[in-house]
């Protein structure tokens, strides 16, 4: 017992420490004249009666507690209580959420306000009215002969008045005998109207227009909140020559599981067969046409990802005639589901990929697993290590080429079975003269095949075994110019950087060659160069003898602008040299080259060329020169061409294109933007969009005319109206340049 006094003073020191912090903790509240905090207003006046408290203050007056500011002309402020009586301009910002009256009181501490007059307003809402009181503690204000507008101006254009709303900042407004204004004049009564506010308010856009293929038509898009976990949208449209169509997108915020977005529209096209393409539909397509879209993703645990897409459509040209956006960015898009874990040195991945459009050539993955092992060092030696080992189920599905389009064809299957690989590989990074890197490595891979079932013929296992060795050299090397200067370029400084580099790669005959094993990750035709290094090669089914070396060489050319660092060139050569080439090969390949400029810190040149250097022409060319030296106007134009024939590691047809998009803000409220695509082996201007926008203060509106002059196929005309809320836009700023379809509905 002898300790307890100890203890009994230990306590109380502990809780006079505790009492202390708090105290710390809390605010003070800070009474200043305006002038001393903005220099050069109004020399102001202040008083402090030390007895009550009480300050009290004219000609401006700034009190601040905690996070939220007060300035009035005049104030008495109580500084035991924390209120505050202020007249002539008062404002109140406290967060994001700023009040403005003429003769308010309001308490730092009890966050109570009342006030004759008032505006309030936090984007993309906005409030005003009489009578106010509340606490804000709550968060719950209550007025009179109230109003809420969208229209950020001091006399709003629309507006909703009521003889008495409750407001609670940030979240909803509920309102009593409500009249919707616009311009002064009544165009709607509400007995009772509740709107959310802020980003979840709901609204609705709508997008009316004609077009040759769809007549006249109207897509309205409603964008509604129901909580923090569920908003979406629904969409109702008409077509006149197509019929109605209506589905909902619903995303779900899921916390450490995720975002998920459902997405289902079905349109009763009362005429399938007349298509929006040149494509013929052979008479198939169904009146009941339909798609729904399921993405999730998630990361529910450190280094743990999550991943799911469900693409299914009633036929195979649904979003060609509906989602032109979607179908040019994927015109066949994926159904799978992915989990992927990673640690240090290792990843796990498992995907599922299930064929769900019997029109589509696919290959199914039931499952495929896979476990990568990075880069990384073998104990305490020199080696490193890396390697890839996977197992999966697959089959491999071609849709009937007769029938392509026909949306019941079941297509066949070329192989199915088991497939098992294992590739490992080890490297020996050495650094010569400090400057000079050698890294030459050594891999192996076996694969087995289990052939379940194949339509071809092959109905036992088989096993194939390959080699592989090389090395690269490289090195980099560098010059500094400090007093290099140009106004033109705008050039404060210069830095060359080089980086030659020449990497050799050999693999004897395999085992077993490629035309005797089933194909499910093949060579796939590509434009660009593909990588021949393992594992970045990952056409596990098509590896053949190589014995090539691949030349590079990177120059970049960097200056300061703005204090940070720049590229002013940045320029990528590769070429490869077939030393044993293979039947149909030459023994050069396509010299490639990646090219990007900035002459200025508003333009930029980028471009990216195939080069036969035997036949002596182009296979690709690709150029795309934009100009953005203000927020008045850009413009960017580019060109493709794609040589005819086979090369590379496909054949391909000639594709001739010039694109050009360009923007003129004419002034605040008015803009022009003009898109051209042009077919120069064709001598058409295959696509052309002109877009006015209107800024009309509460909404936007965007007035397009496009033109799409297919091939065989006679000219299809759009014009349309976008009108969006402009607190609630229907579309993010830029939106329109990456994805134009949106202009006109589609």
């Amino acid at each position: 017992m002898k300790h307890f006094p100890r203890i009994l003073a230990l306590a109380a020191f502990t809780a006079l420490v505790s009492l202390s912090a708090t105290a710390q903790e809390a605010p003070s509240l800070e009474v200043q004249a305006l002038s001393q905090i903005l220099p050069g207003t109004v020399q102001g006046h202040l008083d402090f009666d030390p007895a009550t408290g009480q300050w009290a203050g004219t000609n401006g007056i700034f009190v601040r507690y905690g996070a939220a500011v007060l300035t009035a002309d005049a104030a008495s402020v109580n500084s035991k209580t924390g209120e505050v009586q202020a007249d002539g301009h008062v404002r109140i910002e406290s967060g994001e959420q700023v009040w403005v009256g003429d003769h308010v009181t309001y308490n730092f501490k009890t966050r109570l306000m009342q006030t004759e007059s008032f505006r309030t307003g936090k984007s993309p809402a906005f409030a005003g009215g009489d009578g106010l009181a509340g606490d804000a503690n709550n968060r719950i204000y209550s007025a009179t002969s109230a109003f809420v507008t969208t229209d950020d101006f001091s006399d709003p254009a629309t507006r909703i008045r009521a003889s008495r709303i409750k407001l609670v900042p940030g979240q909803y407004v509920e309102m009593w005998n409500a009249v919707a204004l616009v311009e002064g004049v009544p165009v709607f009564y509400f007995p009772y109207y509740k709107r959310n506010l802020g980003p979840h308010a709901g609204n609705f856009n709508v997008t009316p227009g004609y077009r040759s293929s769809y007549g006249g038509f109207i897509l309205g898009t409603y964008t509604f909140f129901l909580n923090d976990n569920v908003d979406g949208k629904i969409h109702t449209d008409y077509r006149s020559k197509r019929g109605p169509g209506v589905g909902p997108d619903v995303n779900l915020h899921l916390g450490r599981w995720g975002e998920a977005d459902v997405r289902y529209y079905y349109q009763y096209d009362v005429n399938a067969n007349d298509s929006t393409n040149a494509i013929p539909q052979f008479g198939g397509m169904p009146k009941n046409r339909q798609r729904l879209y399921v993405g999730w993703q998630a990361t529910p645990a450190t280094n743990l990802n999550l991943k799911a897409l469900v693409n299914y459509q009633s036929d195979p040209l649904v979003l060609r005639d509906f989602f032109a956006g979607e179908y040019d960015a994927n015109p066949q898009p994926n159904t799978f589901v992915e989990a992927n874990q990673s640690w240090d040195n290792w990843s796990l991945d498992a995907l599922v990929a299930p064929r769900v459009n019997d029109f589509f050539s696919q290959i199914e993955r039931l499952p495929d697993v896979k476990l990568t092992g990075f880069r990384q060092q073998i104990f305490d030696t020199p080696l490193y290590y890396d390697s890839e080992s996977s197992v999966g189920w697959f089959r491999n599905w071609h849709a009937n080429a007769t029938n392509f389009y026909y949306p019941l064809t079941n297509g066949l299957y070329s192989d199915t079975g088991l497939r098992a690989d294992t590739y490992h590989q080890v490297t020996l990074p050495w650094t010569f003269f400090h400057w000079l890197n050698v890294a030459p490595r050594a891999g192996g891979r076996f694969t087995y095949y289990n052939a379940a079932s194949d339509v071809s013929g092959r109905d036992h296992d088989v096993s194939r075994g390959v080699f592989n060795t090389g090395a690269e050299i490289s090195f980099k090397a560098s010059a500094l110019w400090a007093d290099a200067k140009s106004s033109l370029l705008d050039v404060d400084g210069l830095r060359h950087i080089i980086e030659p580099s020449a990497n050799y790669i050999f693999v004897p005959n395999p085992s077993l060659p490629p035309s005797q094993l089933p194909q499910y990750d093949g060579q796939m035709a590509a434009l660009l160069i593909s990588p021949l290094m393992f594992p970045d090669y990952n056409s596990v089914d098509s590896i053949d003898t190589m014995n090539v070396m691949r030349f590079g060489v990177r120059n970049i050319l960097q200056t300061k602008r703005d204090g940070q660092l720049d590229d002013l060139v940045n320029w990528n050569l590769m070429l490869d040299c077939r030393l044993d080439r293979q039947p149909g090969q030459s023994r050069l390949n396509d010299l490639y080259s990646q090219l990007a400029i900035r002459p200025r810190a508003w333009m930029t040149l980028e471009e990216q060329l195939r080069y036969d250097t035997e036949a002596g022409h182009l296979n690709l060319s690709f150029h795309q020169l934009t100009f953005t030296p203000n927020d008045r106007w850009s413009w960017g134009i580019g060109h493709l061409y794609i040589h005819q024939g086979a090369w590379g590691e496909g054949s391909w047809a000639e594709n001739n294109f010039i694109s050009s998009t360009a923007f003129l803000r004419l002034s605040d409220n008015w803009g022009l933007r003009a898109q051209h695509n042009f077919n120069v082996k064709t001598g058409r201007l295959q696509q052309q969009y002109y877009s006015l926008y209107r800024d009309l203060r509460s909404v936007t509106c965007a007035l397009t005319f496009r033109v799409q002059d297919d091939l065989n196929s006679s000219p299809d005309y759009t014009v349309a109206i976008q009108i969006s809320l402009k607190a609630m836009p229907s579309q993010h700023v830029g939106g329109d340049a990456v994805n134009p379809y949106r202009l006109v509905g589609e």
